[in-house]
């Protein structure tokens, strides 16, 4: 790690201008959170390798900013050299430059890495000192990164209509009509989620995401589709043709990015569009429409900024709003996922009963050590996740995981984002609480769930916690709201109940938005959202409880300001464990609630289970009177 930081300092005092700060972001050329191999700039340099954060290096000082969610991660990863800087605790990133760095201090950035926002909100911040940005030529971490991941060549694949609901050319239609009422001639796509819902592909560039390292451009008349064409195969080449996308090399979104701003981006050649329908007339706008926060500002800075339109990508809202086709994927993914993780939790109750002599699921006793097992029998959080992915690989239309599976005991639970190693990892302690967050990808739906279980004698502290956790989960998903309503603001639903204790948590739940920064953006039927209070105690536990809810229109009595009313719709299917909450906490609204969810669970899954599943199911949901 010292030899890192020594290289990246030799290099930013020979940089022209010499560089007195280098930031390195999390985030790849597309502001993705989760990135490749190869993108993990910032945990190559700083050896966190949670999913958020940013490294600061300057010629005495390396300093790491994350989130609350990593806060423990972080102080455990970080070595001697690094500073942890906790968001919302210490100053900004663009505070502590400002206020710490010299006047007229020059901070190499790469623009790829940084998203215009980003770029602008710190200029603003720098200059009343005169400080400026760099854009460095070259990302000077590669430079250092001597075993860099290779560039991987993943094909390209095409995400069917039966899945996505929506055809290309119905979706690119929508988009142009857009265009034209914000007067835009073109949009650059730089999210890549964006780009596979827009044009229907789907890949495996980025672990656990089913997206391709890629860009778009749209105008009124044309599509680009920016790629590694070593990725394309015929088939999906055809596909992009039919619908009038031209196939352009990943590196060439620059230069057409320029000719985009100067009315010069042509289509190769003039051809019938999807449909047999002729090529629209170009408009005449010439507004460019950029998203600021996910558009990377070495694109924006080719534009003329006065001719910029930016605002959020019309597409975050459009991907955002799911159809029909897509609502029904959704809950069938769920249910077979929900049936993976019973199976799971079968298993698991009968190993540590075997192995341990716990007292299981159901029985609230100590757990008592059998024999000392061996080594090949012992259980250990990555075996314990290993065998809940072949749960779920056995399902319909898997295709992966959708994130690095969290499972977690005792302790470790505490650790928000947990990522437990084969080498390193925890064995499975009965006495100790368990928390698993996880979730996969199927071609009809992604999932995501997080149950937390105990199978010796839970204290009556880790049960007060566990209902109050779950009563917050219960409050937020029964919620009925106006149309108007953005998530943030029904966040509070979820912590009263922990707040009662003088407890909270530092993390969503998920902002309840379809986006992190969509803080504003008003909930909307169709949508979906995760429901997931918590409460983490270092050095001793954690607990969450997390299902997927859809936003519904709701039908209430009364329709105060005709504005409408919402309400959500779990979709998510497992037992809460009986064990771990104190009935008495409960109100008789939440044990009506919890009593009619846990019989759908039994109606729902039995069929994808076998007997003994079905009968240890029927146990974990028996109903509690009221």
């Amino acid at each position: 790690m010292e030899d890192i930081l020594a290289g990246l300092r030799a290099l930013m005092a020979s940089h022209s201008p010499p560089l007195d700060a280098l930031v390195v972001p999390s985030e790849d050329y597309h502001q993705s959170e989760y990135v490749s191999a190869r993108d993990k700039r910032r945990e190559f340099v700083s050896g966190f390798t949670g999913s958020a954060g940013l490294a600061l290096i300057t010629m005495n000082e390396a300093r790491l900013w994350t989130d609350g969610r990593y806060f423990l991660q972080a102080k455990q990863e970080l070595s001697h050299q690094w500073m942890l800087m906790r968001m919302g605790e210490d100053p900004a990133v663009d505070i502590w430059m400002a206020d710490n760095l010299p006047e007229d201090a020059a901070i190499g950035i790469d623009p790829w890495c940084i998203s215009i926002d980003t770029a602008k909100k710190w200029e603003l911040a720098f200059v009343l000192k005169g400080q400026k940005l760099v854009q460095t030529p070259t990302n000077l971490v590669d430079e250092v990164w001597k075993n860099r991941p290779p560039v991987e060549i993943n094909p390209v694949n095409i995400h069917p209509l039966k899945f996505s609901g929506r055809s290309v050319a119905d979706k690119l239609k929508d988009l142009r009509e857009k265009l034209i009422r914000e007067k835009a001639c073109g949009i650059i796509i730089t999210a890549l989620d964006e780009v596979a819902w827009l044009y229907n592909i789907r890949g495996s560039d980025v672990s656990y995401c089913p997206v391709v390292h890629a860009y778009a451009i749209v105008t009124s008349n044309s599509a680009f589709f920016y790629v590694d064409k070593r990725k394309v195969s015929s088939e999906v080449n055809l596909h992009l043709e039919k619908n009038g996308i031209e196939v352009r090399e990943y590196s060439a979104v620059s230069s057409d990015v320029s000719l985009l701003a100067s009315h010069q981006l042509k289509r190769g050649k003039s051809e019938l569009i999807g449909n047999g329908t002729t090529e629209a007339e170009e408009n005449n706008y010439d507004l460019i429409w950029a998203d600021p926060g996910s558009c990377c500002y070495a694109l924006y800075t080719k534009l003329d900024s006065g001719k910029v339109f930016l605002q959020q990508s019309p597409l975050a809202l459009a991907k955002a709003l799911k159809n029909p086709a897509e609502l029904e994927g959704l809950k069938k993914a769920h249910i077979r996922d929900g049936a993976a993780v019973v199976q799971y939790l079968v298993w698991l109750d009968k190993q540590v009963q075997e192995i341990y002599g716990a007292s299981g699921y159901f029985l609230d006793g100590e757990g008592v050590k059998k024999k000392k097992h061996s080594e090949t029998e012992k259980l250990t959080e990555v075996t314990a996740s290993d065998k809940l992915e072949s749960f779920r690989a056995s399902k319909e239309h898997f295709r992966g995981l959708s994130f690095p599976t969290i499972s977690s005991v005792g302790p470790n639970a505490a650790i928000i984002h947990y990522s437990p190693h084969a080498e390193t990892c925890a064995e499975f302690n009965p006495d100790s609480i368990y928390l698993f967050d996880s979730g996969a990808q199927y071609l009809d739906g992604t999932t995501d769930i997080t149950r937390t279980v105990h199978f010796g004698k839970p204290s009556a502290h880790e049960k007060a916690c566990y209902t109050a956790v779950l009563k917050g989960h219960i409050a937020l998903g029964n919620a009925q709201f106006p149309n108007g309503t953005n998530g943030h603001a029904l966040d509070i639903l979820a912590r009263v109940p922990l707040w009662k204790y003088g407890l909270d948590y530092r993390h969503g739940p998920h902002l309840i938005s379809f986006r992190p920064h969509a803080r504003n953006v008003p909930l909307q039927a169709s949508m979906t959202v995760t429901d997931e209070p918590g409460y983490y105690e270092d050095g001793n536990f954690g607990i969450r409880l997390e299902n997927v809810l859809i936003v519904n229109e709701a039908d209430t009595k009364y329709n105060f300001g005709d504005k409408g009313y919402l309400s959500f719709e779990h979709i998510t299917w497992a037992p809460y464990q009986g064990k771990l909450i104190d009935f008495d906490l409960l109100t008789r609204e939440d044990l009506s609630w919890l009593n009619a969810y846990h019989s759908k669970c039994r109606d729902i899954l039995a069929p994808y289970l076998d007997e003994s599943e079905k009968a240890w199911l029927k146990k974990a949901t028996e109903p509690v009177s009221v």
